[in-house]
């Protein structure tokens, strides 16, 4: 049986590609900034990957923009 994804995680994902896009930025730029694969940022914008606050707080600090903006429902 498929799990469907959680809702937060799914949230975070559709704003993390907002944002992502936002400013022009390809997942693999995203992700080599990171310092993460490029797959797990397709993950997480798919709402696959569990991402830890600290590696969120990471990728916010790559894309320039608050925690904020990747974790609330807009």
């Amino acid at each position: 049986m498929i799990k469907k994804p959680d809702k937060t995680l799914l949230i975070i994902g559709k704003n993390l590609r907002r944002v992502r896009k936002a400013f022009g930025i390809s997942q693999e730029r995203l992700a080599l900034e990171a310092e993460v694969d490029r797959t797990y940022v397709s993950q997480i914008e798919r709402g696959i990957a569990n991402p830890s606050i600290l590696m969120l707080k990471k990728i916010a600090d790559c894309l320039k923009v608050g925690l904020s903006e990747l974790t609330f429902d807009a």
